[in-house]
């Protein structure tokens, strides 16, 4: 849980110098250039790559830079030639087992026209590209010219899934270097629509899909997927995609945009994830009747067809990958629970909707705490309103709650700080025989019933947690009402897409006067009041928490996903927050830094399974120079040699 109070006061007086890639500077670059590596590329400034050593892509091992010449280490870019641009430095070349058009064809190796001569000759494809070579730099122009150029999300959302599709080295370039940019179009808001319009923008094959047809052959199934490396699972069942509901197989669209995040926010390389849909059917009357749509056509399966399905799955892809994360995403509150519970506790798994939900709105809440000038052992003083008693909202009070145990809070203590309510009101123990365990653990035992705004003006809540995926459902009087009871009131809609956000930034600064604490699910715009102040809302959003945690396990082969790692990641994100940051009335980082939030969540996540014995890849020797460690083992997508494997 969290470690102290101390630690979460701790501030970057000298904030972090962003290292990530794209996020380094020119003048960086130009002083202390890295050295790609296979189709990695230390992210560590203070050593150079010089010797493959590990996996089929090597990771290399490492030589100090003030132990060689500088007249070894600088070298610049070629200014002529089909090499302008590029530099000439070596780089491991990556053995391909295709040639010709297959290379053309995978785009995982396909660099568009940026294949250099030597390699047209050798890899057979000389003539089958214009005999221009155009090296990444102009190639992530021209895409973010035409992406810029068109006003559409929905549309800019396509043109970069296009290019996701034929070329995954250049999609993460552009995504590294731009993802305050890239963010809202590959995830939400847009993905939102993306699913709704997956069938008819069905292009390409990516993924797996299984299904009750597939039940006694998944274990055969899994070796049709060609990548033999993976370290990431991103599974659903698409029954409850983000505020839209049942979209069944269209629900694709979520692990996509998910693992785009782990690959360019987490450093884990894309040959090494894998998305996928159990496809039950569907109750969305318009999908089953829907000629175009590309899921099952029947109704969801239920009971236990559905579980002893979902255990066919997890048991095929366990064996043929062991060490695999398994991350459930969008399944139904009925379910999403019930499927954690299941399998937590025996293997590496965990549900981003209920534990990272809960891990990044710690993170976002004492930083807001901090923002108010309290210590985050303050959280057990705070009476907390939470709005929706789904997977999310649960788990969002699981996580508060068991923060404020380890603070020194006892259980009465701790659960008296929360109101949560659903479309029947607050939680009261008169409807226990209709609540979950874990929904009747937060129950009270008066007051059961009461709406939103009885609950604000009678027990005058200090922060108030939307993830009802209503849609302007904290009214103008809500919001007021708890600005007249509260200095500094605390309000987070974390609905997602935008258009079921509880509110809006807007409308959260005006109907306090500026001086309410925002968070959101989904980006908002700075908000200039009418006195000309101007204020920065914050999304809390899981990307800030997920590849960090999915790094840090899949680094040290974690055996699972505990608890206390969820605490410490919403820790070190807590701790990235600056006191610039805070005073510009935001609660989480700028999304500029996510890799190197991502480097400190994973490294934290390290450190305690290496102390509590979970790791079963590293010991305490790896604790001497972890942020070196890690660092040079995040992909950085970098084009380099492609040569023929021999037989």
């Amino acid at each position: 849980m969290i470690s102290s109070a101390a630690s979460l006061l701790r501030r970057g007086a000298a904030r972090r110098t962003v290292q990530s890639t794209g996020a380094v500077s020119a003048a960086s670059t130009a002083k202390k250039a890295s050295v790609p590596h296979s189709i990695f590329r230390s992210m560590n400034s203070a050593s150079t790559i010089v010797e493959d050593d590990d996996s089929d892509y090597g990771f290399g091992k490492s030589v100090p830079d003030n132990k060689i010449p500088e007249e070894f280490i600088e070298e610049g870019e070629e200014t002529i030639g089909e090499w302008t641009g590029c530099t000439r430095k070596f780089l491991a070349p990556l053995s391909v087992s295709q040639s010709g058009s297959e290379i053309l064809n995978n785009p995982l190796f396909n660099k568009f026209t940026a294949f250099k001569s030597g390699e047209r000759d050798r890899l057979h494809f000389r003539g089958l590209l214009p005999p221009r070579r155009v090296n990444m730099k102009i190639q992530k122009e021209r895409v973010l010219q035409e992406i810029r150029a068109e006003p559409s999300m929905i549309r800019k959302h396509i043109i970069l899934e296009d290019v996701h599709d034929r070329n995954e080295t250049l999609y993460h370039r552009i995504l590294v270097d731009h993802m305050v940019e890239m963010a809202p179009i590959i995830y939400t808001p847009t993905v939102g629509q993306a699913c709704k319009e997956f069938a008819m923008r069905y292009r390409r094959p990516r993924g797996m899909y299984f299904c009750e047809e597939d039940r006694g052959h998944m274990a055969a199934m899994v070796y049709n997927w060609p990548e033999k490396d993976v370290h990431v699972i991103v599974v659903t069942d698409g029954s409850r995609i983000l505020g839209l509901g049942d979209l069944g197989c269209n629900g694709m669209g979520i692990p996509i945009g998910k693992l785009s995040l782990y690959c360019a926010a987490g450093g884990i390389a894309p040959h090494r994830v894998l998305p996928v849909v159990i496809d039950v059917g569907t109750d969305n009357e318009e999908l089953l009747n829907d000629k175009f749509y590309l899921g099952v056509q029947k109704p969801r399966l239920q009971g236990s067809k559905y579980y002893h399905l979902v255990d066919e799955f997890i048991q095929a892809v366990r064996h043929r990958w062991p060490n695999v994360l398994i991350q459930f995403e969008d399944f139904s509150s009925d379910k999403a629970q019930k499927l954690l519970n299941k399998y937590r506790d025996d293997i590496l798994c965990f549900n981003d909707d209920i534990q990272g939900t809960g891990a990044t709105t710690l993170a976002g809440v004492l930083g807001a705490l901090r923002a108010k000038g309290e210590l985050p052992t303050s959280l057990g003083d705070q009476r907390i309103l939470i709005a929706g008693a789904g997977s999310a909202g649960i788990g969002v009070a699981q996580v508060l709650y068991q923060a404020m145990l380890e603070h020194g809070r006892s259980e009465e203590e701790a659960k008296n700080c929360f109101f949560i309510a659903d479309e029947n009101g607050l939680l009261g123990t008169e409807r226990l025989d209709q609540l979950s365990p874990e929904q009747a653990m937060f129950a009270r035992d008066t007051d059961g019933g009461l709406s939103l705004n009885e609950i604000v003006n009678k027990h005058k809540p200090t922060m108030i947690l939307g993830m009802t995926a209503v849609g302007g459902l904290f009214s103008e009087k809500l919001i007021r009402d708890m600005g007249k009871h509260c200095e500094r009131p605390i309000i987070f809609p974390l609905s997602n897409p935008t258009i079921k956000a509880e509110c809006s930034a807007e409308q959260a600064f005006e109907w306090t006067d500026g001086r309410c604490i925002f968070a959101s699910g989904s980006p908002f715009d700075p908000v200039q009041l009418k006195d000309g102040r101007t204020f920065y809302p914050t999304q809390c959003n899981n990307m800030f928490v997920f590849p960090g945690i999915g790094l840090g396990v899949t680094l040290c082969g974690a055996k699972t996903v505990t608890d206390r790692m969820l605490y410490v990641a919403a820790e070190a994100l807590a701790n990235y927050l600056t006191e610039d940051e805070l005073s510009q009335g935001k609660v989480f980082p700028d999304l500029s830094t996510i890799r190197d939030v991502s480097k400190k969540v994973a490294i934290a996540v390290i450190e305690e399974a290496i102390r509590t014995g979970q790791a079963s890849r590293l010991d305490e020797k790896a604790l001497a120079d972890l942020d070196a460690f890690v660092q040079k083992k995040m992909y950085d997508p970098v084009y380099v040699p492609l040569i023929e494997k021999k037989a």
